[in-house]
């Protein structure tokens, strides 16, 4: 009896090994003899098809391992305003389906075969940056090898998020992200890995890069980490993406022709400061340069302050106060010429202190009347001395009229008053050449500045 018991539980154990073992053979083992007489029969798949909704694994406490790399064929736009980046790239994973595989002995030498990629079990890697709809195009092929190894290459144009810096345009650096990751599959089922170096993918992309406009491709990074989130830890892949814009074009559309009516400006001040045309010459040319901005607008970023319209702005300010200091100056002599008020005796001073290092000034006198040597026919808006003067009469003549004291005191006064002229005309030449030496040195200044910070 007990022989019998054991004798049939041996049976049940034999029979139990068989199916399995002949499951085993049904599901990693493809019959494909003839196919190099009839070709591929895809009956020989359909068990491996049918398989295609569940991880290609027998084993399901052991995640599959995906290696995934990409080649980065182009830059098309950064949205500085949206805070994008468009990009075409081309997506390679690299996995191993159990449920296929086969003897290339009994299959005419065939090693590769290519199946279409919706009768394959896929992974689902998607771009957690990406902010558009996938536009993957269907009908794709996956190379399938004899020991079960798929290779599958997805062409995407990626839309995705990315926190631009755009204070240094037109000389800033974009670091981008790409965050590859499963939208499904926890660690416990699926591990992403490396297909290849990130060097590899560096150069790949940079021999291969179609777009050769704004943008240049510097360097790519990557990272490992793990994403927890509240169904469990998800393995993910970061690659950093350094980019770099070519500013050759913002330098000569911008940046020269802005140089240019500033040190044009900068010339003016050249023009004698009598002349009726440097102030209308100063509010020609900021009339062009507001032109000049309104017509880069459309050039210059959307959003944020980059540091080059801080420059535009500086440069404009500088023209509007070159501007100010030609009427500021135009004022002076004006009044000089027409009613000069008084000059304080520490305004006096200080005029004698600022020629006495071009030339040697005699003493002051005490009421403050002498001291400049000044002609009267090198006084602005005075043709003739006599003009202000008027006609000396002979002393002679002045005597028979009985006035000699009166005539000597006219013109003692109109002498008086050409000399106070004459120092009013030079504190308006003093005034105007400091404020021209301030005016460069500020330009000079921010110039200098603006520059060490592109730089940086």
């Amino acid at each position: 009896m007990e022989r019998g018991w054991l004798h049939q539980e041996r049976f049940l154990l034999g029979l139990i090994l068989y199916l399995l073992l002949q499951g085993r053979g049904d599901s990693f083992t493809i019959n494909c003899s003839g196919f190099d007489q009839h070709g591929v029969d895809p009956a020989a798949f359909q068990a491996a098809f049918d398989r295609k909704a569940f991880r290609p694994v027998v084993n399901y406490s052991i995640p599959i391992q995906v290696n995934i790399s990409f080649t980065l064929s182009a830059i098309l736009e950064l949205n500085e305003q949206l805070q994008l980046m468009t990009s075409f790239l081309w997506l390679n994973m690299i996995w191993y389906n159990q449920f296929i595989r086969w003897n290339p002995a009994e299959c005419g030498g065939i090693r590769t075969l290519s199946i279409v990629a919706e009768n394959l079990w896929i992974p689902d890697i998607f771009i957690q940056e990406f902010m558009d709809v996938d536009q993957t195009p269907t009908g794709l092929m996956a190379y399938v090898n004899s020991d079960g190894r798929v290779k599958y290459d997805k062409p995407m144009q990626v839309v995705s998020i990315c926190n631009l810096d755009i204070f240094y345009f037109p000389f800033d650096e974009q670091n981008c992200t790409l965050s590859f990751s499963s939208f499904i599959y926890t660690v416990e089922n699926m591990v992403l890995g490396m297909e290849k170096e990130v060097w590899e993918i560096l150069n790949t992309s940079q021999n291969l890069i179609q777009s050769k406009g704004e943008w240049v491709l510097l360097g790519i990074h990557q990272r490992a980490l793990k994403m927890t989130l509240d169904t469990g830890q998800y393995d993910q892949i970061i690659f950093y993406v350094a980019i770099r814009r070519k500013p050759t074009l913002y330098v000569i559309n911008l940046l020269v022709p802005s140089s240019f009516l500033i040190a044009i400006d900068a010339l003016s001040f050249y023009l004698p400061a009598e002349s009726q045309t440097r102030a209308p010459f100063k509010m020609t040319l900021l009339l062009g340069y507001n032109v000049f901005l309104l017509m880069m607008n459309d050039i210059l970023p959307d959003s944020g302050t980059p540091l080059i319209s801080i420059y535009f702005a500086l440069c404009l300010s500088m023209m509007v106060l070159s501007l100010l200091e030609t009427i500021f100056i135009s004022y002076l002599l004006h009044l000089a010429t027409t009613q000069p008020p008084p000059m304080p005796r520490w305004l006096h001073s200080l005029l004698l202190h600022g020629t006495r290092a071009t030339r040697c000034c005699p003493t002051v006198p005490q009421k403050g009347t002498k001291g400049l040597d000044l002609t009267p026919a090198h006084l602005p808006g005075l043709k003739e001395p006599v003009e202000l003067v008027g006609t000396v009469p002979d002393p002679r003549e002045a005597d028979l009229r009985g006035c000699p004291g009166s005539t000597v005191a006219r013109q003692e006064d109109e002498a008086q008053k050409l000399q106070l002229v004459g120092l009013w005309v030079q504190f308006s030449h003093m005034m105007d050449t400091l404020l021209f030496r301030l005016y460069l040195l500020f330009m000079a200044t921010f110039v200098i500045t603006v520059i060490v910070l592109w730089n940086t």
